[in-house]
């Protein structure tokens, strides 16, 4: 496939988002770069979602293309202290896509406004229980509207990897050294390695609790191969071999099944991590109008059906009713998705996530 024929099957969606992602990596183009490419980023007449790389593409929005006629803008972060930390300093986008665990900090800090939920027309549709989770619904306002959901584990090449017991340690595992990855992103990063090192409670962790994450990173350092951000390129990394195991969302293990690799998803002894991510209405919002289609889009369950094919699990309940009781199965979705929300450790405020984000940044860098 030539460069043309791709961004015109980009622009017509004649590509599934696996097949898209398979031809980008063959000829070294991320996913994170496709909406510029295609021209969509440069949309001025529409809202503008800031999202994650992986999440900007057409599948995920159907019900706004097809009311406005094109996608929204769509800027791209690697993780959510850089969306947080862009908002903050005045970057003007309307709809951005952080999970529960920042809601908090976020309406704090004055970069997202209340949504006026009235204006969704899926919003009934919504499981009742992510509806509220971590400050979502504060002081008789909507702060944050559910849209994606799963867990962050570990995934390993089977083929390549000796597992005698299900732990994160296999990230710090001398013999893998040099083909191990984590991600960018310390929400996840910090709870991870406070759960590893018998932390009581990974999300307010005091100073002594900090040194100790600290001193555990900089052991592993060394033996990364290197911090992952970008879904797409740790996808490929693991297909090679170069990575044999790494941090990872759900939707790498569809994606890599499907390409003939031996891989598995952990349920490491000391748990596995659960989170909620979603749409908030940015203080700065200059297409509001624009903004509520675009978030009611996000949580339909044509949206929905997307998602769960891509491995995630989705907030609108239609979209579990309609889905092929296969595919849920392949997915490692229950039948009641309600039950799969409360297993492992959900995601929730971190009290001292301004702390750990410096503290990560000194490991990186090694001073």
């Amino acid at each position: 496939m030539t460069k043309n024929d791709l961004l015109a099957a980009i622009k017509n969606r004649s590509l599934s988002r696996r097949d898209m992602g398979r031809v980008l990596a063959s000829a070294g183009i991320t996913l994170a770069a496709v909406p510029m490419v295609a021209g969509r980023a440069l949309a001025q007449d529409q809202a503008s979602y800031f999202t994650w790389s992986g999440y900007d593409v057409p599948e995920f929005f159907p019900g706004y293309i097809e009311k406005h006629g094109e996608s929204p803008a769509l800027p791209v972060f690697a993780d959510e202290e850089e969306a947080f930390q862009k908002l903050r300093a005045g970057f003007e986008t309307d709809v951005a896509h952080p999970c529960s665990g920042r809601i908090v900090r976020w309406r704090d800090a004055g970069v997202i406004q209340a949504i006026d939920t009235s204006r969704l027309s899926n919003w009934d549709n919504v499981f009742a229980d992510l509806k509220t989770i971590n400050g979502a619904a504060d002081g008789g306002q909507q702060w944050f509207v559910p849209v994606d959901w799963g867990n962050t584990s570990v995934i390993y090449r089977a083929d390549l990897v000796e597992i005698q017991d299900e732990s994160w340690e296999i990230l710090w595992d001398e013999r893998y050294a040099g083909r191990l990855s984590i991600g960018t992103d310390i929400t996840d990063t910090a709870v991870i390695t406070g759960l590893l090192i018998g932390v009581e409670d990974p999300y307010a962790m005091t100073d002594d609790d900090i040194a100790r994450v600290k001193a555990k990173l900089e052991e592993q350092k060394p033996l990364l191969r290197y911090y992952w951000s970008d879904p797409t390129q740790l996808e490929q990394s693991l297909a090679s071999g170069e990575v044999v195991a790494s941090t990872a969302w759900n939707s790498a293990l569809p994606t890599l099944i499907e390409q003939g690799v031996d891989v598995k998803f952990m349920n490491p002894k000391e748990g596995i991590l659960t989170w909620c991510c979603g749409a908030v209405l940015t203080s700065n919002a200059a297409h509001p109008e624009l903004a509520h289609d675009l978030i009611d889009a996000l949580i339909s369950p044509e949206a929905g059906a997307w998602l769960i094919d891509y491995g995630y699990g989705h907030s609108n309940k239609i979209s579990f009713d309609e889905a092929d009781p296969q595919l849920l199965a392949d997915r490692g979705f229950p039948a009641d998705p309600t039950a799969y929300l409360q297993q492992g450790i959900f995601s929730r405020d971190n009290k001292r996530l301004d702390d750990l984000q410096q503290m990560f940044e000194a490991v990186q860098a090694g001073t």
